[in-house]
């Protein structure tokens, strides 16, 4: 099983999820199945989750937002980015929160400070939660890959997912959660250089395969930083 014994790697034991979605209903399947208790929430309230948490078994449970960011220790946040504002900052901060977000204009309507890149969306979601400590990890893989991509620590084909944080202890933290849960990681830099595995760029969704091919192909290490190496802003 990739979370064999993921208590003891990351040292912490409950993620909570603000947005359960495609990629963060994943994610909570994975860090279940590696022995971590799960806490989710949504824009629609906790009794909309009631299937997905009795699917997750005994270790989910349903809240609100700002429980969820109080109980994780680890939070990821799986939003639009029009959520940002109602984010609760001050129970969000000092955590280490994943950011799995990109910002898509046609959907989020257009943000001035991303159009002229003074700030990447990792950054943008930070401004708005002062004291956490952000981490851009999982925006980049299709949620079917991210479930069927998973493998052991030991196997010859583990799939790499890219990490940016500007805090080196928040992503020492989450390596070892993508280990736990079945990945391992290649560093981006800080969230000012996250821009390379934002939408666009070679590492985005392309290195794990054709979205109709949901078992994915495994990309390791060199690929990914390969990728990133390649990654230009026009």
């Amino acid at each position: 099983m990739p979370g064999s014994g993921a208590r003891l790697a990351v040292n912490m034991t409950t993620l909570g999820l603000i947005g359960s979605g495609q990629i963060g209903s994943t994610v909570a399947r994975l860090a279940v199945d590696a022995g971590f208790d799960v806490v989710l929430s949504n824009s629609r309230g906790p009794e909309t989750l009631e299937g997905l948490c009795t699917e997750l078994g005994p270790q989910a449970r349903a809240a609100h937002g700002e429980e969820c960011a109080v109980a994780g220790d680890l939070v990821l946040v799986s939003i639009p980015l029009a959520g940002y504002p109602s984010l609760p900052a001050g129970a969000l901060a000092g955590k280490t929160v994943l950011d799995t977000g990109n910002y898509y204009p046609q959907r989020d309507g257009q943000i001035p400070v991303l159009d002229d890149r003074s700030l990447t969306d990792s950054q943008y979601l930070a401004r708005h939660i002062p004291g956490a400590r952000v981490v851009k990890v999982f925006n980049n893989i299709f949620f079917k890959h991210l479930q069927n991509l998973a493998r052991p620590a030991d196997a010859a084909d583990r799939t790499y997912l890219p990490i940016a944080a500007d805090n080196s202890g928040a992503k020492i933290s989450v390596v070892a959660f993508l280990d736990s849960i079945g990945y391992g990681a290649v560093d981006d830099g800080t969230l000012a250089e996250s821009w390379r595995q934002q939408p666009g760029t070679p590492v985005y969704g392309t290195p794990y395969g054709e979205f109709e091919n949901e078992k994915g192909t495994p990309a390791g290490a060199d690929f990914i930083r390969a990728a990133l190496a390649a990654a230009t802003r026009m």
